[in-house]
C-alpha cells in the first residue's frame, strides 16, 4: 500500500480521480516522463535507464541498467564482475545490474519537460478513455448544457463529464440556445484525433427516433418499430413505423391520446412538423402512404431495378404532392427510397390523347431529329419519360415539361425552344413533288 503521505503518490491518485482514468497510466506516464528527462539531463553518461515506481514507499527510483562482464570496454553500459559482486552478492557474467541514481539529481529544465510529458501522456490516456467510452454510444440521445459558442457558431455542449461539439452545420436553423440552456442531441460520432472528440446532432434522422423511443412506451418494449426517418431539421419530418402486435395501431401509438405523444417531440423540435405514416414492404403502398397528405389515385412501378415509380394523382393534389418547394415529395424519395415521379390526371389525359393523335394522323417527327441539337442523354431522358416526336416537346407547358423530367424551368425552356425550331424549319421544307415521288419508286 502506498505511502499516504507521499507528495507523489497523493498526486497519483489526485491526477487519476480528476481525469477518471486508470492510476496506472498515470505511472506509466510518469515512469516515461522521469526516464526521458533523466536521459536528456546525463545525456553524456550513455546510460541505458530504467525508472520504477515503488507502491510500498510511493516514490520514484531510477536506475542505470549494466551488463557484468569481465573485462570492460563500455563503462556506461557495462560493469565488472568485481564491482557488480560489491553491489549484488552473487552476481555472474552476463547478468544484469541496476545502480541507483539519485531522483533529486534533476535539473528545473529536465523536470519542466517531465511535467510536459507526464500531462501529454495524461491527455492521450484521457482522450482514449472518452473514445472507448463512446464509440460504442454514436446514435444514442444525450443531454447536457450549452457551455458557450465558438465564433463560427459553433455549440460546446456539457455533458457532465466531457464536453462536446456541436457544429453550426448540425444545428437546426429553427432553434435558438443561450449559453446555460438545457440541450439534448444525438451523438453523431466519435474522434480519437486531436480536438473535440464527441460530434452532436440536432438535425440527424436519430434525434426524432430517439425522442419518439422516449415518448411512446411501444416502441421502447418492440411492440412498434420505426423503420425509417426523413427531415429537413426545422421544418418537416416524416417516419415510418410497423407494428409487430396485429392489435396494436403503430401511427395511434406514436400520436398518442389528442396527440399527446407526437406533441411532446414536436415541442422538443422547437415546431417541426412531423407526419407519422404506416411502413409497408410492398413499395407503391408505401409511396402512397408516404405522399401523406395528399391523396394518390395509382401508384406504377416504371423500373423495380432502378427503384423508379410513378404516382398518379387528382389535379387539385398536385401542389400538395409535391410541397412546397418540392419539400413533401422529396421527403417521401427519402423515407422510402424509390424515385417518385408525380403526374396528375389531366396531364396523363393530355398525353393519351396526344399519341392517339398521333397513331391518327400517321405520327410526326421523330425525336432522331434533335440528335446534334440536344445531348444524347436529355433525349433519353425525353423517350424514357414518353415523349416520342418532337412536336410534342413543342406544344408542352414549359412548368409541366420540368415537372414531369424534374428539370429546372430554364432547362426545360431551352429544350421546347429547340423542339419549336426543328418544328418550324420542318414546316418551310418543301413537300415532295409527285414526280420526284414517282423517281424515288
Amino acid at each position: 500500500m502506498a505511502n499516504p503521505r507521499s507528495p507523489i503518490a497523493e498526486s497519483i491518485e489526485l491526477l487519476s480521480r480528476e481525469k477518471n482514468i486508470d492510476p496506472e497510466a498515470v505511472i506509466t506516464a510518469l515512469k516515461e516522463a522521469i526516464r526521458r528527462a533523466y536521459e536528456k539531463q546525463f545525456k553524456a553518461t550513455g546510460e541505458d535507464i530504467d525508472v520504477e515506481y515503488n507502491p510500498e514507499t510511493g516514490q520514484i527510483e531510477i536506475f542505470a541498467r549494466k551488463v557484468v562482464v569481465e573485462h570492460v570496454t563500455d563503462p556506461a553500459r557495462e560493469i565488472s564482475l568485481e564491482e557488480a559482486n560489491q553491489l549484488v552478492e552473487g552476481a555472474e557474467v552476463g547478468d544484469i545490474v541496476e545502480i541507483p541514481r539519485p531522483f533529486e539529481g534533476l535539473g528545473r529544465i529536465a523536470a519542466q519537460m517531465a511535467k510536459q510529458i507526464i500531462m501529454q501522456k495524461v491527455r492521450e490516456a484521457e482522450r482514449q478513455r472518452i473514445y472507448e467510452e463512446y464509440i460504442g454510444r454514436v446514435g444514442e440521445l444525450v443531454s447536457g448544457w450549452v457551455k458557450r459558442f465558438e465564433k463560427k457558431g459553433d455549440m460546446i455542449v456539457d455533458l457532465g463529464t466531457v464536453e462536446a461539439l456541436l457544429p453550426r452545420s448540425e444545428q437546426s436553423k429553427a432553434e435558438r440556445y443561450s449559453p446555460g440552456d438545457r440541450i439534448r442531441a444525438v451523438i453523431k460520432e466519435v474522434n480519437r484525433g486531436t480536438g473535440h472528440q464527441i460530434i452532436l446532432s440536432r438535425t440527424a434522422p436519430e434525434l426524432i427516433m430517439r425522442l419518439f423511443e422516449l415518448e411512446v412506451p411501444e416502441i421502447y418494449d418492440g411492440t412498434v418499430q420505426i423503420k425509417a426517418c426523413a427531415r429537413d431539421p426545422g421544418e418537416r419530418a416524416k417516419i415510418a413505423v410497423v407494428s409487430n402486435d396485429p392489435d396494436v395501431d403503430p401511427v395511434g401509438a406514436c400520436v398518442g391520446m389528442k396527440g399527446s405523444r407526437v406533441q411532446a417531440v414536436i415541442r422538443e423540435l422547437h415546431g417541426e412538423k412531423i407526419d407519422i405514416i404506416e411502413w409497408s414492404e410492398n413499395p407503391a403502398k408505401f409511396a402512397a402512404s408516404a405522399l401523406s397528405p395528399a391523396r394518390v389515385n395509382r401508384v406504377h412501378i416504371v423500373d423495380p431495378v432502378a427503384r423508379r415509380l410513378e404516382v398518379i394523382v387528382d389535379d387539385d393534389q398536385l401542389s400538395l404532392a409535391i410541397g412546397k418547394q418540392g419539400q413533401n415529395v422529396r421527403l417521401a424519395v427519402k423515407l422510402v427510397g424509390w424515385h417518385i415521379d408525380i403526374r396528375s390526371e389531366s396531364e396523363l389525359k393530355r398525353e393519351v390523347a396526344a399519341q392517339m393523335e398521333q397513331l391518327v394522323s400517321g405520327g410526326g417527327t421523330p425525336l432522331s431529329a434533335l440528335e446534334g441539337r440536344l445531348p444524347a442523354p436529355v433525349l433519353d431522358q425525353l423517350k424514357a419519360k414518353g415523349l416520342g416526336t418532337v412536336e410534342q416537346i413543342a406544344s408542352s407547358d414549359v412548368d409541366q415539361l420540368a415537372e414531369r423530367l424534374n428539370w429546372s424551368l430554364a432547362q426545360a425552356t431551352e429544350v421546347k425552344e429547340v423542339a419549336q425550331t426543328v418544328v418550324g424549319e420542318r414546316s418551310l421544307e418543301p413537300a415532295p413533288s409527285a414526280s420526284a415521288s414517282e423517281e424515288r419508286s
